[in-house]
């Protein structure tokens, strides 16, 4: 940790030096005290010149208005230092979660603690150990110094003790950082099982999981308190170090005054000797020792921990889906936000270039996924072919497992058994730039950054002109939307648009993506009926494979095929022979037309079209 410690200083010389030089004038009681008391007692107050010593005392009284001046100044100084660390630190844990996400490797909910807990922690406790450690070597350095001139037999009575106790601090230490570090690293645990579990709430009630997760939050709870009353057994140990580094040289000067005396040596010298002890070296060791057992400790390890989760990249910047990827970040937006795109698990800007095989295909076999062992299964046993070109909805009741499904496919979950295959590969054994050139997921919830709109809806697709871009648009049927910002070149602020808003402008930029496989996962559930149909059609109509988690039946009805999702039961086919087989599919379609008649359908796309608008105006939603 040493070489991460000293770099920020070589990195500011002049703010080094000017700390220095203010630090050695904050020295100067630390170095006259003694002496000043020696000289008041010896040629002032023993010798019957009571101005005389008060003199000598004023003028240690101005040492110590000198030393708090220099205290003053070393302040801002201080903050000069430290702060640009902070700003390095944010850099590099940012910059490491966008590599993880590069290389493929999942961006855990610790980085969180890192960003928000550990990098403060890091930043408070680095400017505590400077101003400790520069305050300890300046104070014991001028109180031995002076020591020294005074009378330097009484350095045998101070430093073996100091040594002493200095040295079994360091003992301590040692194992006050491993308690730290298990106390950072439960806290880790805490925030990553506690992000899990918030971002997965739907699916835990859907599957009656919430006492097993329950007992495995309040186990990371429990071991994060086991681990904090660890270090807090460890931390009145210090006391003793204290005792033997600062109390027993006084003691032991107490003890040899007599015969100092009798050897020659002052009354004011034995006193001043005192003077360094208790206003000098025995306050420096106990900033020392509080300082170093507590922001210290908190500093390595916290420090570790985030260059261990985010290691420094080597001088080769990283290559990643075709761009050159330096770590500075685009937006503001972190990598955990990123990850929430409509492309989950995508790379960078400029991934869909990457090179991909031409079968487009999605398969399911024996698949079966639960949230956890202690969960029900979701999916048992699940078999499902969907052909290159081919165009399914799936419908079904809220919590049946529609967007899980939609993750398997797209690779944000993996199958606890069986096999997933999109485009003959399993999607969540794909390197990222190809995944994000193979298939683009939009979820309900729309990821939009703020700045132009023509760089959100380029997002999948940057080298995309301006005419792909208008064209994309008008095809989706975000024109309106688009002409009311101010065109492709306006710039957007996410806060101020509606959640429609923000789907139309994520269906554009899945509509634009250069991806063969478009995963809807109720990408549209904002908008009105008609908007929607516009939005889907246009879909259908893209070369490509479509599969679509329904909102409304309509969505179905469009659908080259239906597949529903009844718990333990699955059933797939066209709409009429979902209609036939699918008891539940027919109660979510109702009896709409004359006489309660279940539809059938035609061939004729008018037909269809009319069957879907009344079926818009009257039928119930399907629920997630």
């Amino acid at each position: 940790m040493l070489p991460l410690l000293v770099a920020p200083l070589r990195a500011r010389p002049g703010h080094l030096l000017a700390l220095i030089l203010w630090s050695l004038v904050e020295a100067v009681p630390a170095l006259l005290a003694g002496q000043l008391v020696a000289r008041a007692v010896d040629h002032g107050f023993a010798a019957g010149r009571p101005l005389t010593g008060l003199a000598w005392l004023a003028l240690m009284g101005l040492g110590v208005f000198a030393g708090a001046w220099g205290t003053r100044q070393a302040y801002p100084l201080l903050a000069a230092v430290v702060e640009p660390f902070r700003d390095d630190l944010v850099r590099t844990v940012a910059g490491g979660s966008l590599r993880q996400a590069v290389a493929g490797r999942a961006v855990d909910a610790s980085g969180v603690s890192r960003l928000t807990l550990q990098v403060e922690m890091v930043r408070e406790a680095y400017a505590g150990v400077l101003m400790v450690v520069r305050g300890f070597l300046l104070t014991v350095g001028g109180a031995l110094l002076g020591m020294i001139f005074l009378a330097p037999l009484i350095l045998l009575l101070v430093v073996p003790p100091l040594l002493a106790g200095l040295g079994l601090f360091l003992v301590l230490l040692r194992r006050m950082a491993g308690a730290q570090r298990d106390a950072i690293v439960a806290d880790e645990r805490v925030a990553e099982a506690a992000g899990a579990a918030s971002a997965a709430g739907r699916d835990i009630v859907a599957c009656g999981a919430e006492d097993g997760v329950r007992a495995d939050l309040a186990a990371h709870i429990d071991a994060q308190a086991a681990a904090a009353r660890r270090l807090a057994a460890l931390m009145p140990a210090r006391i003793l170090c204290l005792a033997v580094a600062g109390w027993l040289p006084l003691l032991l000067l107490l003890v040899a005054a007599p015969g100092l005396r009798a050897g020659g040596l002052s009354a004011g010298a034995v006193l001043g000797a005192a003077t360094y002890v208790t206003g000098g070296l025995q306050p420096a060791v106990r900033s020392l020792i509080q300082g170093l057992g507590g922001s210290g400790l908190r500093l390595v390890v916290a420090l570790r921990r985030i260059h261990e989760a985010y290691p420094p990249p080597g001088p080769a910047v990283v290559e990643a889906a075709g761009t050159r990827e330096t770590g500075s970040l685009r937006t503001a937006e972190t990598a955990e936000t990123a990850e929430t795109a409509e492309s989950t698990g995508q790379s960078l800007r400029g991934a869909g270039r990457a090179a991909v095989t031409p079968a487009h295909d999605i398969e399911l076999t024996a698949v079966t996924f639960a949230y956890g062992p202690q969960a029900d299964p979701v999916f048992r046993d699940l078999d499902l072919t969907l052909p290159e070109g081919g165009h399914l909805a799936v419908v079904g009741p809220s919590g049946i497992g529609k967007s899980t499904l939609a993750g398997l496919i797209g690779g944000t979950l993996a199958p606890g058994s069986g096999l997933v295959r999109l485009g003959g590969r399993p999607p969540d054994a794909l390197p990222p730039a190809e995944l994000s050139a193979l298939r683009v997921l939009v979820p309900q919830e729309a990821y939009v950054f703020s700045g132009a709109l023509a760089e959100n809806l380029r997002y999948l697709r940057p080298d995309a002109s301006d005419a792909d871009v208008v064209a994309a648009v008008d095809a989706v049927g975000a024109g309106p939307l688009v002409s009311r910002l101010g065109g492709i070149g306006a710039v957007i602020d996410p806060a101020a648009l509606s959640a429609g808003e923000r789907q139309q402008i994520a269906l554009v930029r899945a509509y634009l993506s250069p991806a063969p496989v478009v995963l809807l996962d109720e990408a549209a559930c904002h908008l009105d009926p008609a908007s929607e149909a516009r939005a889907e059609e246009a879909f259908a109509r893209r070369p490509g494979t479509l599969l679509v988690i329904a909102h409304r039946i309509s969505s179905a009805l469009r659908a080259r095929q239906v597949l529903v999702l009844d718990g333990g039961r699955v059933v797939i086919g066209t709409h009429e022979e979902v209609l036939e087989r699918s008891e539940l599919y027919r109660d979510l379609v109702g009896h709409w037309s004359d006489g309660g008649r279940v539809p059938t359908a035609s061939g004729d796309e008018a037909a269809t079209a009319a069957r879907g608008r009344a079926v818009e105006a009257t039928s119930p939603r399907t629920g997630r």
